[in-house]
């Protein structure tokens, strides 16, 4: 593809973003603060209770699991201590094996080790870049076998004891056909749902199909606490020992120190869980703002060949946390031209991660073939989706 090509696309991809952001610099994603966050924090700073007990952990607590449907809902310090407690109490035991997408942040993968276990990297469909549950069956079926009511691989020797779709760019996996492997190869399914709150696959909300779904609450995030994440459960049991894990594994009592198993210092302040609290008030509004954005988006990208903005996959209702371009096939080679003349322009645009399975500390990991995936890596590009980018052109 000659250098003229890839700068006209660079050049109209650059175009067609600034009539909808604007021509200042853009970032990818700010988090905005328009509601009581300030009051709520002040709240805190009078109260002193500040730290890891207060009325907003459990305001948080309450009207997260309201808002997504789940029983319960545990808030943590962030989303990778919540997913790695949740696999802890799904099960997952050292050198077991745990399935995931190699087009996933590293985060899913460090989870995994944190519990002894083992990444086994699989592939992703285009259709809503998550997990190709198709694809996964007919592996399962001719690499692993049943022994004892567990899911065996027939390479490694090792049990596939959990698998973790994660909810890319907000978009919903495929969880009918992800949750039908899971019952028929005796896995356990944890939802990576980090970064879609807001986001429903068939009107169910993401993270409350499997045993345990787990959220984040970065900084980037659609709504944030400053650092922060949840377990979403609705097993009270599992609610309860997560909630305990999580504050020290300390027994309750007045003045003793006495803990009753290894714990973990995971628990969120309450001057995140006030934060949280106020974000939670305005995620509706968050959230019609970053569909408003995409439909500009839609509109401004309808004519440019050689690129496809992402849409949210059939049955689903995607929060659109990251607006995502897509290359085709035969323009995936102009990627690094593209994202050179966005950025400098001020539009902070960014590749998809690198696969996890070519990464350092996870190459020797046991993988699926993964072209799907190979290829979304080369042709993916997230633009700017902050939430205040809506422009009134009216």
């Amino acid at each position: 593809m000659s250098m003229n090509i890839s700068q006209a696309l660079g050049e109209n991809i650059t175009a067609a973003i600034q009539s909808v952001v604007g021509t200042d610099p853009v970032a990818l994603h700010e988090p905005s603060f328009d509601g009581n966050e300030s009051m709520y924090l002040q709240d805190c700073l009078d109260s002193t209770y500040v730290s890891s007990v207060g009325k907003f952990v459990d305001q948080f607590e309450f009207e997260l699991a309201k808002y997504a449907g789940a029983k319960y809902a545990i808030s943590v310090v962030n989303g990778t201590a919540a997913l790695h407690i949740a696999l802890k109490l799904a099960g997952v035991q050292a050198s077991d094996e745990v399935l995931l997408p190699a087009l996933t942040f590293v985060a899913t993968a460090n989870a995994i080790t944190y519990c002894g276990a083992v990444p086994h990297f699989v592939d992703s469909e285009e259709r809503t870049l998550g997990i190709d549950g198709a694809k996964l069956r007919e592996y399962l079926l001719g690499n692993t076998s049943q022994a004892s009511g567990r899911c065996v691989n027939k390479n490694t020797g090792r049990i596939i004891s959990a698998m973790v779709p994660m909810h890319t760019f907000g978009h919903p996996s495929d969880l009918e056909t992800l949750l039908s492997i899971a019952r028929d190869f005796n896995i356990t399914l944890v939802e990576d749902a980090a970064e879609s709150l807001g986001s429903y696959y068939g009107g169910q909300h993401t993270g409350t199909f499997g045993l345990f779904g787990t959220l984040s609450f970065n900084g980037n995030k659609t709504i944030t606490t400053g650092g922060g994440g949840a377990i979403l459960t609705n097993n009270l049991e599992l609610a309860r020992h997560a909630k305990h894990l999580t504050t020290t594994a300390k027994i309750r009592h007045a003045w003793e120190f006495r803990h009753d198993e290894i714990g973990y210092n995971y628990r969120m302040p309450n001057l995140n869980a006030a934060l949280g609290c106020a974000q939670l008030e305005m995620l509706s509004s968050k959230l019609k703002a970053k569909r408003d954005l995409f439909s500009r988006y839609q509109n401004a990208f309808v004519d440019i060949k050689g690129v496809e903005l992402f849409n949210e996959p059939d049955n689903c209702q995607s929060n659109y946390w990251l607006q995502t371009l897509l290359l085709d096939e035969d323009q995936s080679d102009n990627l690094d031209v593209i994202l050179a003349i966005t950025n400098a322009a001020g539009i902070m645009t960014r590749p998809v991660w690198v696969l996890l399975n070519e990464l350092v500390p996870f190459k020797d990991f046991p993988r699926a073939d993964l072209t799907t995936s190979q290829s979304l890596s080369r042709r993916i590009i997230n633009i700017p989706s902050s939430p205040n980018l809506v422009l009134d052109k009216s």
